[in-house]
C-alpha cells in the first residue's frame, strides 16, 4: 500500500477541494440559479455523453490499466500502446458521431412528448462525449505510469472551478442561458486537452506509427479483453445513464434535473474513495500479474474499512440533517429525499465492497462479470419502467436503483470470495456499523425531544444543522480516528496531522 498511500494522500487532498466546489456547484449554486428544467437539460446532456463516451471508446480504456503493466517499456516507447488506443478512440468517436446523427430523429420523438427542449440542445452531447471518452483513455495512461494527480485534479478542481465561475457569471446575468449552456458544455473538453499536451510534453505520446508493434501472443488477447470490456462496461454506464433518460422520456426535465440533482451530491461522495480507486487499480492488475493472492488480500480489505467509513460518515453528514437543509431551497426538491436515501444506501454498499470491481475486471474470470453486469442493467431497466409506471414517479427510479447496486455489488463481492477466497470484509467492521446506529438514534431522540418546524426562524435551522453536523463529528469521526477503530483512517489521519505540524514548526 506504499504506492497508494503516497499518491492518495495528494490524491485525496485534491478530491475533498473538489467536493467542496461540487457540493457548491451542483447542491448549491444550481439549485439557487437554474430552474429544474434547466438543471435537468444540463445534466441530461452530461450524462448521455457519459454515453457517447462508453460506446466510443471500444474497450480502450479498461484495456489500458489492465495491460499496461505488460507494455510498460521507455526503451520501446511502451510499444505505442497509447496511440495504438488513440486511433481506436478516434474511430469510436467519429463512427458514434455519425450513429447520432443518423438516429437523430428516432432521439427527437422519444424526448418530445415529455421533454421537448432538450430537443434543441442534444447535440452538445457530441463535444462533451468526445472531451470524456479521451479523458478517460489518457488518465488511464497515465494511472499506469503511477501519475495520478494531474487528472484528479482537472477532473475535480479545475473543471469545478471553472463551472463554479460560469455560474456566478450566468448569476450576475452577463450570460443568457444558452450562452452559459455552451460554455458549460465546452469546459467539459478542457481536461482531456490539457492531459494530451501534458503528454505530448513529458514524451509519452508520439504520433509515429512505427512505434506501434503489440507483441503477437497479446494481440489476439487484447481484441478479446476489449470486446468483452466494451459490452461489460457499455452496460455499466448504460445503467448510469438510464436513470436520466427514462425520466427524461417518461416523466419530465423538471424531474430530471431534481433526481440528477440527487445523484450529484451522492456522486459527490465518491471522491475521495475513486481517488483510492484511481491509484490502486494499478497496483491490482500488478499483483495478479505476480500471482500475489495475499497482496490482493490486504488492499481489498483496507479499501474495504476506508469505504465503509466514508460511506456510513456520508450518509450521516448528508442524510441526518436532510430536512434542516431542503428547507432553505425550492420546495420541489423535497421529492428528492428518498431517492437521496436510497442513492446513499447504494452508495455505501459500492464503497463497502470495495474494489470488487477492479479485482474482478483485471482477473483470469473477467468474463464471468459480463453475467452480473446485465443483470444489473436487466434489473434496473425492469424496475425503473414498472415503477414509473405505476406511478412512484422519481422516488420509484431511487429504490430500483440503490436496490439493485445492493444486489449487484453483495452478489460479485460473494463471487469473487468463492473463485479465490478474497474478502472484504472484516469483523472489526461491525463497530462502525454500531457506532453510526447510535448517532442515528441520537439523532431520532433529538426529532422526540426538539421536533423540527421548517417554518422556524433561519437562525434556529442553522444552529440544528450544525448540532447535527457537530454531533456527528463528535460521536462517530473522532471516536474511529481516537480509538483506531479503522486504522486505514486512523494512519490517515495522523498523517495529515504529521504533515500539518511539521509545515507549523517550520513556521
Amino acid at each position: 500500500m506504499g504506492i497508494v498511500k503516497k499518491d492518495a494522500l495528494r490524491t485525496t487532498v485534491i478530491s475533498y477541494v473538489g467536493l467542496v466546489l461540487g457540493y457548491l456547484n451542483k447542491a448549491v449554486l444550481f439549485v439557487i440559479l437554474l430552474s429544474t428544467v434547466q438543471i435537468g437539460i444540463v445534466n441530461l446532456l452530461i450524462t448521455s455523453g457519459l454515453l457517447f463516451a462508453q460506446l466510443s471508446n471500444l474497450g480502450t480504456v479498461y484495456v489500458t490499466w489492465r495491460f499496461f503493466p505488460f507494455f510498460r517499456n521507455e526503451t520501446k516507447q511502451h510499444y505505442g500502446f497509447l496511440l495504438l488506443n488513440f486511433l481506436v478512440v478516434m474511430f469510436g468517436a467519429i463512427l458514434v458521431t455519425l450513429l447520432f446523427f443518423l438516429f437523430k430523429e428516432q432521439i427527437d420523438q422519444y424526448f418530445v412528448r415529455k421533454s421537448p427542449l432538450f430537443i434543441n440542445y442534444a447535440w452538445w452531447v457530441i463535444p462533451v462525449g468526445i472531451g470524456h471518452v479521451f479523458f478517460l483513455l489518457f488518465e488511464n495512461y497515465l494511472r499506469g505510469l503511477y501519475k495520478n494527480v494531474l487528472p484528479v485534479f482537472l477532473q475535480d478542481v479545475a473543471l469545478r472551478s471553472i463551472t463554479t465561475l460560469i455560474l456566478l457569471l450566468y448569476g450576475l446575468k452577463w450570460l443568457s442561458f444558452d450562452v452559459f449552456l455552451m460554455l458549460i458544455m465546452l469546459s467539459n473538453t478542457l481536461p482531456a486537452l490539457v492531459l494530451f499536451f501534458y503528454l505530448m510534453r513529458i514524451k509519452e505520446f508520439t504520433f509515429s506509427l512505427k512505434s506501434i508493434s503489440v507483441p503477437r501472443r497479446f494481440r489476439k488477447i487484447l481484441v478479446q479483453f476489449s470486446l468483452f470490456s466494451y459490452v461489460n462496461t457499455l452496460a455499466t454506464i448504460i445503467v448510469v445513464t438510464m436513470d436520466a433518460v427514462m425520466i427524461g422520456g417518461m416523466i419530465g426535465l423538471a424531474a430530471v434535473g431534481i433526481y440528477t440533482t440527487m445523484v450529484q451530491i451522492t456522486s459527490a461522495i465518491l471522491v475521495p474513495f475513486r481517488s483510492i480507486a484511481r491509484v490502486s487499480s494499478p497496483i491490482v492488475a500488478k499483483h495478479w500479474k505476480d500471482k500475489n493472492l495475499a497482496g490482493l488480500q490486504d488492499i481489498y480489505q483496507k479499501s474495504s474499512g476506508v469505504g465503509l467509513f466514508i460511506g456510513l460518515c456520508s450518509f450521516l453528514v448528508v442524510f441526518l440533517p436532510v430536512r434542516e437543509l431542503f428547507s432553505f431551497i425550492n420546495p420541489d426538491f423535497q421529492q428528492g429525499i428518498p431517492v437521496l436515501f436510497f442513492l446513499l444506501i447504494g452508495r455505501l454498499v459500492d464503497m463497502y465492497c470495495g474494489l470488487n470491481g477492479i479485482i474482478f475486471a483485471t482477473s483470469k474470470k473477467y468474463q464471468y462479470d459480463l453475467g452480473f453486469t446485465l443483470f444489473l442493467c436487466v434489473g434496473v431497466f425492469v424496475l425503473n419502467y414498472t415503477l414509473i409506471s405505476a406511478g412512484y414517479g422519481i422516488a420509484g427510479v431511487g429504490f430500483a436503483t440503490g436496490f439493485i447496486y445492493l444486489f449487484y455489488n453483495f452478489a460479485r463481492s460473494f463471487y469473487i470470495y468463492k473463485a479465490y477466497g478474497l474478502n472484504p470484509f472484516q469483523a472489526s467492521h461491525a463497530r462502525l456499523f454500531a457506532l453510526s446506529f447510535a448517532v442515528i438514534i441520537a439523532v431520532v431522540a433529538l426529532e422526540f425531544i426538539f421536533p423540527f418546524n421548517p417554518a422556524s426562524a433561519t437562525f434556529s435551522r442553522v444552529f440544528r444543522i450544525a448540532f447535527i453536523e457537530v454531533l456527528i463529528a463528535m460521536a462517530f469521526i473522532f471516536p474511529v480516528i481516537l480509538f483506531n477503530l479503522e486504522p486505514e483512517v486512523s494512519g490517515f489521519a495522523r498523517r495529515i496531522y504529521s504533515e500539518l505540524k511539521k509545515k507549523y514548526i517550520k513556521l
